[in-house]
């Protein structure tokens, strides 16, 4: 799925990767979005032949950005939105029963697991997915900052190994 939302993406953004930066902007983008994050940005990015390091960097940092934000302020976010009951309460409570039917995956292992969680890059995990779980378990928000970033470089390394290796090979 990661494969072809990447592919869908590098086609809508094709015209601004006309530019020397365009390239890095797409794949920021789409290591931001809370599906793709840096899975989709180094497929992204093998697709578009942009420097294997080069891309990691910038689908690392376009990651990790969102975490501080995830674990400090959802939970506010999410109440409120509860507060209003339409259908952005609707949407919180369907974001809440995704998080909590996952949420033993970490609740066993604490950190360990949210590690694990982010960095094992399968559909339904990474960090927004893993920050939003340690947030609604109240997990220390600093420890869990540290997990999901050693849980982001442990899926980018998978990730390069999986989109400039194998997927390079077939397409290269």
């Amino acid at each position: 799925m990661a494969n072809k939302l990447a592919k869908f993406f590098v086609g809508l953004f094709g015209g601004i990767s006309a530019v020397w930066w365009g390239k890095y902007l797409v794949m920021f983008i789409i290591s931001l979005m809370p599906i793709l994050e840096l899975r989709g940005g180094l497929i992204a990015a093998s697709l578009m032949d942009a420097p294997m390091w080069t891309s990691f960097l910038v689908c690392f940092i376009g990651n990790i950005l969102p975490i501080p934000f995830i674990l400090w302020f959802i939970t506010s976010i999410f109440d409120f939105l509860k507060k209003r009951n339409g259908k952005l309460g609707k949407l919180v409570l369907k974001l809440e029963k995704k998080a909590n039917s996952k949420k033993e995956q970490i609740e066993r292992l604490k950190y360990l697991g949210l590690v694990l969680f982010v960095g094992i890059p399968l559909p339904g995990t990474g960090a927004w997915t893993g920050c939003l779980i340690a947030a609604l378990l109240g997990m220390d928000k600093k420890k869990s900052c540290l997990a999901a970033i050693i849980g982001v470089i442990m899926a980018g390394i998978i990730m390069l190994i999986f989109s400039y290796g194998i997927l390079g090979g077939i397409l290269g």
